[in-house]
């Protein structure tokens, strides 16, 4: 996975919003305003997602390529080497988790908003 395929899946997630509030070396997802995802534009190659400390802690022992975020609480934090030797199913997958773990975490009246949004597909 690139890094245009990871920026177009991450937008393609429902509400998404995407800013650079740190200057132009990140970009920074959003949903109503909180971050769930951080993409590095220099350097090595990642991207700092939000996931339950449990989870984090897990998935750093399981793979060498996700490790404590580096600018980011590295308690709820952990930056994905997206660009190594994991699979792009499981990148994926994490995007997806941290977008739903911070969807999960708005107040109910928000959540019900942005739920009203989606438009049915026929």
């Amino acid at each position: 996975m690139d890094i245009e395929q990871l920026r177009e899946y991450i937008l393609s997630l429902p509400h998404v919003t995407e800013d650079m509030p740190f200057g132009d070396d990140c970009i920074v997802f959003r949903i109503s305003g909180k971050i769930f995802a951080c993409l590095s534009l220099t350097g090595d190659k990642h991207v700092a997602i939000k996931l339950s400390p449990d989870r984090n802690n897990e998935l750093r022992a399981e793979y060498s390529d996700i490790e404590p975020a580096w600018h980011w609480n590295k308690k709820h934090w952990s930056d994905i080497h997206y660009e190594r030797s994991l699979p792009d199913s499981l990148v994926k997958s994490l995007l997806s988790e941290s977008h739903n773990l911070v969807f999960s975490s708005l107040p109910k009246r928000i959540r019900e908003s942005l739920q009203s949004k989606i438009s049915p597909i026929y």
